[in-house]
């Protein structure tokens, strides 16, 4: 009898962790979100950009030609450049403000190259790339960044190549938004994580580590808006106050009443203004 409830519970044991590295899985190869719009579609003329990482991944693009001034516009996680709530708004808003726009799919998204995500960590690689690209097609290079874009935004503050960025909804604790997003995006305990995170780690290569922003966080160059929203169910106000206070730099904190990414809907017309102003 003693035997057979040892088997059921190593039974057990054996399914849970396996479901756990099932969501492991999961969580860094996220679905490929493509569409069919393109700039052309609000006027924009744009060019289809190919860019190669320092790891020699192909990551596809578009290049929307406008002013002097280039903006690399960061997507989030598990979406792509053609992300529609604020992606597709904020291309149309910059170019008809007279920005050239350069916007492509992380690795493992949408059309570029990649098997795994690693949620931030050579990530970083890609958005190196682009801010390069953009610096020899423009004389000035900001970066605008949403979600995990948000957190490679404040990142890459840190290059001399950047001179401002803006950051919306940026991580701060990635264990902490990672176990939120379990229960925000698939209704599993936030406890789950503890379990999925080495799976995750395991299959991607990923070194969280890396994804920590206070490591970098007093090696700021650029300027800083950070958006924050009281609604956002993965990424604390109070998180990000921290951060800013920790910077010892002169970062502005922008907080809405809007949920994560979402203060572009909130009310468009005075995000895009606060943000123009920021970067003019």
């Amino acid at each position: 009898m003693i035997w057979l409830i040892i088997s059921i519970l190593i039974f057990i044991v054996f399914i849970f962790l396996l479901f756990s590295a099932f969501v492991g899985y999961k969580l860094v190869t996220p679905a490929r979100f493509r569409d069919s719009w393109t700039p052309k579609d609000f006027g924009a003329g744009y060019e289809d950009v190919e860019l190669r990482t320092s790891d020699g991944l192909k990551l596809k693009g578009w290049f929307i030609k406008g002013g002097e001034r280039c903006v690399v516009l960061l997507h989030g996680y598990s979406v792509s450049r053609w992300d529609k709530v604020y992606m597709r708004p904020m291309m149309e808003e910059l170019w008809k403000s007279g920005y050239s726009v350069l916007t492509f799919d992380f690795r493992a998204h949408g059309e570029s190259q990649g098997k795994h995500t690693t949620i931030g960590d050579r990530e970083f690689e890609d958005v190196v790339t682009a801010v390069n690209y953009a610096r020899e097609r423009c004389g000035h290079v900001y970066v605008v960044g949403y979600s995990m874009g948000g957190f490679l935004a404040l990142k890459a503050a840190t290059l001399d190549q950047v001179e401002k960025v803006v950051a919306d909804s940026p991580y701060i604790y990635t264990d902490k938004t990672g176990a939120r997003g379990l229960k925000y995006f698939a209704n599993l305990p936030e406890s789950l994580y503890a379990f999925v995170k080495p799976f995750a780690i395991l299959i991607s290569g990923a070194n969280f580590k890396n994804t920590n922003p206070f490591l970098f966080v007093k090696d700021l160059k650029a300027k800083v808006l950070i958006v924050a929203g009281k609604k956002d169910p993965l990424v604390r106000v109070e998180e990000i106050k921290e951060f800013v206070e920790q910077s010892g730099k002169n970062i502005e904190l922008w907080v809405t009443d809007a949920a994560h990414v979402r203060s572009i809907q909130l009310d468009r017309e005075g995000y895009v203004r606060r943000v123009l102003e920021f970067l003019s």
